[in-house]
């Protein structure tokens, strides 16, 4: 189940009020629409977005789960966790963890992606190669304006994940216990 912060959603189109309307014209295949020119690629080709992470910590992490009791599923995840460390050692992978830790409710490995090109190359081949093991991709995010480190945290894990095969629920008590003491901390306003 998610847990969600009050947020709100500014314009994504600040920037382009200006330009031309778009037009329903369609590509040779017939389907698809002709997009306007733009000046060279996005930058989001070369460095994450903000409020992404761009520093050492990564702007995501990949968490792909086993149930540690099935041998089949403990195998095949040490099997993958393997083949990671040997296909894309410019990643980090933490630890093989064969019980639950954290918001995790089974067991887990963690691997960190730092630039659009690794999550270009990783995200895609996991996709392929995971197997049985559902995974969570999400977000890490600093410096948002009006939002608490612990609020960013949660909904990074929740609001913001992405999940390949099927979604595991987390235990999130922790990170919304964050979210109030924060909350609660003298000075704070107690909102985001």
């Amino acid at each position: 189940m998610s847990y969600s912060l009050p947020r709100s959603y500014p314009s994504l189109l600040k920037g382009f009020e200006d330009a031309e309307p778009l037009s329903d014209e369609k590509n040779a295949d017939g389907k698809s629409l002709v997009n306007p020119p733009r000046d060279g690629l996005s930058g989001a080709y070369e460095a994450f977005v903000d409020p992404l992470d761009n520093s050492r910590r990564g702007g995501f992490d990949v968490h792909v789960y086993h149930f540690q009791r099935n041998k089949e599923q403990a195998r095949y995840a040490r099997e993958l966790w393997e083949r990671i460390r040997r296909e894309f050692p410019e990643l980090r992978i933490y630890r093989f963890w064969d019980a639950p830790v954290g918001p995790h409710p089974v067991a887990m490995f963690e691997v960190n992606v730092f630039t659009p090109a690794q999550f270009g190359a990783f995200v895609p081949w996991l996709a392929v190669h995971r197997g049985p093991l559902s995974v969570l991709v999400h977000p890490n995010t600093v410096g948002e304006e009006g939002v608490t480190p612990a609020e960013a945290e949660l909904r990074n894990h929740t609001d913001r994940a992405i999940w390949m095969g099927e979604r595991l629920p987390l235990d999130v008590d922790a990170l919304k216990g964050a979210v109030a003491a924060a909350a609660a901390a003298p000075g704070s306003s107690g909102t985001s």
